[in-house]
């Protein structure tokens, strides 16, 4: 059986995070290298699906909950507008393979994160 990802060992409060939003299947919080002024992690609770693709095909639902909680978010946070953004594989930039997605707001341009 293969380690428990960092966000599984987040979610079991085995490593502390600053955590901004919790609900049955969803955990979100702020990013330890925040790329953004708003820069929130939004993560299933199980590690059953590696990216978005899986995810998407898998359970639609809990993507689908994932936007949701992400506009909450970014209502709170940034006025209502962010950037939402799921890494796919180790070219595209994911390092932890247990989907995730990246909430961006806070007056972002797009120069301010590389684009």
């Amino acid at each position: 059986m293969s380690e428990p990802s960092v966000f599984s060992r987040i979610i079991a409060r085995e490593i502390p995070a600053l955590i901004v939003r919790e609900t049955d299947r969803l955990i979100a919080f702020k990013d330890i290298a925040p790329k953004a002024p708003v820069h929130f992690l939004i993560v299933p609770k199980t590690e059953q699906y590696a990216n978005i693709t899986e995810l998407a095909a898998g359970d639609p639902g809990l993507l689908a909950e994932i936007v949701a909680v992400a506009q909450e978010l970014a209502d709170e946070y940034s006025n209502g507008q962010y950037r939402l953004l799921f890494n796919t594989g180790p070219e595209a930039g994911q390092t932890v393979f247990h989907v995730h997605a990246h909430l961006l707001g806070g007056g972002l341009t797009e120069s301010t994160i590389g684009f």
